[in-house]
């Protein structure tokens, strides 16, 4: 009888173990002061990848999934771009690129976003380098976000020089 509670609490354990950095990676990290971001774009020189999504919209739920949490777990990706979400809808509070108190919702509005899912890659200032609005042909999506990224990572480095 020991025996059986011992497995099936060592069953238990596992269980909720590998749950844990499941639930933990629902999505990408949302921002909470855009200095933090900034400075990490700047020393890396690498830009920051923002989805604007809502929680009610399956597409941006696909695109995240499908695309950006991979990239967020792929080594490769650490030294290219810094990604991070906006719930268009959130009142949830954050700090802009100027270093104001603003809301997700104002910040999306602030940089144009009305359709999701849309990406906008920003520069350490808080400048728009590209942006992708909704969730295009999924066979080449991957690609977009790649274009995207080398492109702005040219733009920096360009802008550095």
């Amino acid at each position: 009888m020991k025996q059986t509670i011992a497995l099936a609490s060592l069953i238990l354990m596992a269980t909720i173990t590998a749950w844990i950095p499941a639930a933990q990676a629902a999505g990408l990290a949302d921002v909470q002061d855009f200095r933090v971001e900034a400075k990490e774009s700047r020393d890396k020189q690498i830009p920051i990848l923002v989805l604007f999504m809502s929680e009610s919209c399956p597409y941006c739920e696909q695109a995240l999934k499908e695309f950006l949490l991979p990239m967020q777990r792929d080594p490769e990706y650490d030294n290219k771009v810094i990604l991070r979400q906006v719930q268009i809808g959130s009142k949830d509070k954050l700090i802009d690129f100027n270093g104001k108190l603003t809301s997700q919702t104002v910040f999306a509005r602030a940089n144009k976003v009305w359709a999701v899912p849309t990406v906008v890659l920003f520069d350490s200032k808080g400048q728009v380098l590209t942006q992708i609005v909704g969730l295009l042909t999924l066979d080449f999506y991957q690609a977009y976000l790649d274009i995207a990224i080398n492109e702005s990572q040219e733009k920096i480095k360009a802008a550095a020089k």
